[in-house]
């Protein structure tokens, strides 16, 4: 299963954002769909995850700012980032997990695309 992840980009704090993610190939189901970010030194961490029954979970740092959202019949995922701030900076990865078509089980990551908030 492959992810391609589109949106990310440089803003000024405050700004706004919207990353997309589309997932393709052989998918038999798509269980969870989330993007994590990463900052040099660090690791990975949860920005935001939704499962196929709609239930979602954010990490504490961009609860009441980002927003995740699926549109399960395109299999693509969606995180709205708004009031951003300079501590957002980050490489942005799509996640997706679930069933091949052939039923085996998959943890797919998308490329990454950076998120640059700066004056």
């Amino acid at each position: 299963v492959q992810l391609v992840e589109s949106g990310g980009g440089s803003v000024q704090p405050g700004g706004s954002l919207r990353l997309s993610c589309a997932a393709s190939g052989s998918i038999f189901t798509i269980d969870g769909m989330g993007w994590y970010r990463q900052v040099p030194g660090k690791q990975r961490e949860l920005v935001a995850s939704s499962n196929r029954g709609g239930s979602t979970n954010y990490g504490d740092s961009v609860k009441g700012r980002f927003t995740i959202s699926r549109v399960n019949a395109e299999n693509t995922v969606y995180l709205q980032m708004n009031s951003l701030k300079p501590e957002d900076t980050a490489v942005y990865y799509c996640n997706a997990r679930g069933l091949e078509s052939n039923y085996d089980t998959y943890d797919s990551w998308g490329q990454g695309t950076q998120v640059t908030v700066s004056s």
